[in-house]
């Protein structure tokens, strides 16, 4: 692909932008909280079905994926969750695959008077757009779509497969992710644009959720004295977790890239819920809490660290030694993940930056967790996260960057053109596509070429009626492939005859 190709592309992008913000203004006015998220997979699936994609649409099951890796557990009604994938897939296969993934649904807004501007009302103003999933990521899930686009506006085509993914419960357990690898969905790279301030995500935290259940002994307040009040010993466990999370972060200092991050494990009640009248002791108490644990941390380990943390503090209760707390897993037992065996990708995507910003990716060490970690950890799939500049996602008055959502999708728009129909590529070895279809007079005719790198890689050249591959990996850069000189019986005008 070469500038002009690339310019098209970026100028494609400024062109469908109006109508890019339009899709998503329409797409975070859907309130799709958990459990609510099926307007936002209608919509996504006709967007698809008019750009020609092939959809499909599927109720999720969660028996049948309650016994693969990370799946966590879904506590509400899940009888209308859906996923939603579209493919593209070429008349020919060259190249690489690619996942582009989304997640729909949003966290509650909380008060709607405490917002500036309804947060299902979507307001464009000082160059940012406000409302809630604004920014996380309903922007980048529509960037995504419209970076595809903007490479068919460019008069270019994909010559891999692409799977566009919309899914739910990112915020919650992650199985909308689980869903597409479980219903056979894979690719050679995945790419999700959640928000990132325009740096690749290295190491992200894993998440575990879990429930305290207090019990206490209710009497009448004039004689609390007597009782046990189930509100006042879930703040005795509280702050014995609190000094669980001081413990894990000082484990924390010795991973290799959260030892730069001030207190990256942050554990949270999230939730509490207890008693039933002002004038009684409160007989109960159930408080949500979330706590971060680091990439190569057992799920399982930390779970029996957190039981052992609440019975050590139950044990040191006047009431709780003898009538112990309950812990219950409500969501999330999710592994942190860090993105490597991942140089081809990164490679293609450092160009695309660059087209797009300029210089070099920056890494983000990530205190919280996304979809990425699937991929990358189930089935070794590099699992790259790039995305746009916002504020106040979860809080209120949530918002997304206009300009750095612009850049964004440009850059989405880049990485996805490495492999274009008819196109060579920039490259520091040699001017084709890494997978690219040319045309050639012989057929059936099978040339090898030795690379002449200190690699001893190979290049196979394969006639096949009229149609021969060239094929050395993600591209050239990643198989050192320099000075590799074509036969002199390979001058087909499509076909250089030397790559440097």
């Amino acid at each position: 692909m070469n500038a002009s190709d690339r310019q098209r592309i970026l100028d494609a992008v400024d062109l469908g932008f109006d109508a890019q913000l339009a899709t998503t203004r329409d797409f975070v006015a859907i309130p799709s909280t958990r459990g609510a998220e099926g307007p936002c997979q209608d919509m996504i699936g006709d967007l698809l079905r008019q750009r020609g994609y092939e959809v499909d649409d599927w109720p999720i099951e969660v028996d049948d994926l309650k016994d693969l890796r990370g799946f966590g557990p879904v506590e509400h009604d899940f009888s209308r969750a859906r996923t939603v994938v579209g493919t593209y897939r070429p008349a020919t296969n060259a190249g690489k695959s690619l996942i582009l993934q989304g997640h729909c649904d949003v966290v509650p807004a909380g008060p709607v008077e405490m917002w500036e501007t309804p947060p299902f009302s979507p307001v464009v103003k000082d160059g940012r757009m406000y409302g809630r999933g604004a920014c996380d990521m309903k922007s980048g899930t529509i960037g995504a779509l419209f970076a595809l686009d903007a490479i068919k506006a460019a008069g270019l085509r994909p010559t891999a497969r692409i799977h566009f993914q919309s899914v739910i419960e990112e915020e919650s357990t992650g199985v909308g992710a689980l869903s597409t690898l479980q219903r056979g969905y894979r690719a050679d790279c995945c790419f999700i644009p959640e928000p990132t301030s325009g740096r690749m995500v290295r190491s992200q935290v894993g998440v575990i959720w879990f429930r305290l259940r207090v019990r206490g002994f209710p009497v009448h307040v004039f004689e609390a004295g007597s009782g046990s009040n189930a509100i006042t010993a879930a703040y005795h466990l509280i702050r014995a977790l609190e000094k669980l999370e001081a413990e894990w972060n000082e484990r924390a200092k010795a991973d290799p890239h959260f030892s730069t991050v001030t207190h990256p494990i942050n554990f949270n009640p999230g939730i509490i819920k207890g008693g039933d009248w002002a004038s009684s002791v409160p007989a109960w108490c159930d408080v949500d809490c979330r706590i971060a644990i680091l990439p190569g941390w057992s799920v399982a380990d930390c779970q029996a660290e957190i039981l052992a943390c609440v019975s050590a503090a139950a044990r040191d209760h006047r009431f709780l030694s003898n009538n112990p707390p309950a812990v219950e897993w409500s969501g999330f037992l999710s592994e942190g993940y860090e993105l490597k065996d991942s140089a081809a990708p990164e490679a293609a995507f450092g160009k695309a930056f660059s087209a797009v910003y300029g210089g070099s990716v920056q890494d983000l060490v990530f205190t919280a967790l996304t979809d990425t970690r699937f991929y990358g950890l189930n089935y070794n799939i590099p699992s790259l996260c790039f995305g746009a500049s916002g504020g106040a996602m979860h809080g209120f008055n949530e918002y997304v960057d206009l300009d750095s959502l612009r850049q964004s999708t440009k850059a989405t728009a880049q990485l996805r053109s490495c492999s274009m129909m008819d196109r060579g590529r920039d490259c520091k070895y040699c001017t084709l596509d890494g997978a690219f279809l040319m045309f050639f007079p012989s057929v059936r005719n099978e040339l090898r070429v030795k690379a002449s790198s200190d690699k001893g890689k190979s290049i196979f050249l394969v006639a096949i009626e009229a149609r021969i591959w060239l094929y050395v990996g993600l591209c050239c850069d990643a198989g050192g492939l320099e000075g590799v000189t074509v036969p002199a019986v390979a001058t087909h005008r499509s076909l250089p005859t030397q790559m440097n």
